[in-house]
């Protein structure tokens, strides 16, 4: 049965690429529509593109088609993946430098930590308003994917204000166990990470 997946800030080459392709190397979403949205019309064709090659080479039965529309995007939607950096590259960098300015030196400032602050102070209203999109637009029961920092944060305040179901997305649980099992010598398989 195919899916309609929504990504919303389909701009972002690293995430948005990374996660087509595991989507579509799963057989049940192989057949998946991908509504692509962005604000930035130049990537957003560019990721257009990408996610057309990516199907026609693989002789995938899925489909993928671009909009500047969020709310074309999420109209009829079973998943929402959002992956935005709102204030792009500008605003992440300021998240850092400020902080710095003042003497408190992050490592990268967009999940703890003053950074993690002003970014979620930039993210939440507009997961909120995503989500706000997904109870007039989206098939009953749609999930939203928030892929964006601070993730904690993000899914504190999505739990506050919606019942739109979700589930927050971050990498760097991977990333952590292949540091752990690469400081130890361990192989991955066996770290037990339980609590």
């Amino acid at each position: 049965m195919s899916r309609k997946i929504a990504m919303i800030g389909a701009g972002s080459v690293v995430f948005c690429k990374t996660l087509m392709s595991d989507i579509l190397a799963t057989p049940a979403l192989a057949d998946s529509e991908f509504a692509l949205m962005s604000p930035t019309e130049s990537k957003l064709r560019r990721m257009e593109a990408f996610a057309n090659r990516m199907i026609a080479d693989n002789n995938l039965p899925a489909k993928a088609w671009a909009t500047t529309s969020r709310e074309e995007a999420i109209k009829d939607a079973d998943f929402v993946v959002v992956m935005i950096q709102v204030g792009g590259f500008h605003a992440y960098g300021v998240d850092y430098e400020i902080p710095l300015k003042y003497g408190v030196d992050q490592c990268i400032g967009d999940t703890l930590g003053p950074g993690g602050v002003f970014r979620g102070q930039r993210h939440i209203p507009v997961l909120v308003d995503i989500a706000k999109d997904m109870e007039r637009l989206a098939k009953p029961g749609a999930v939203m994917l928030p892929y964006a920092n601070p993730m904690a944060a993000n899914c504190l305040a999505l739990g506050r204000v919606s019942n739109v179901p979700f589930v927050g997305l971050c990498h760097g649980v991977q990333t952590t166990l292949d540091l752990f099992a690469g400081y130890c010598n361990v192989p991955k398989s066996e770290i037990d990470f339980t609590c």
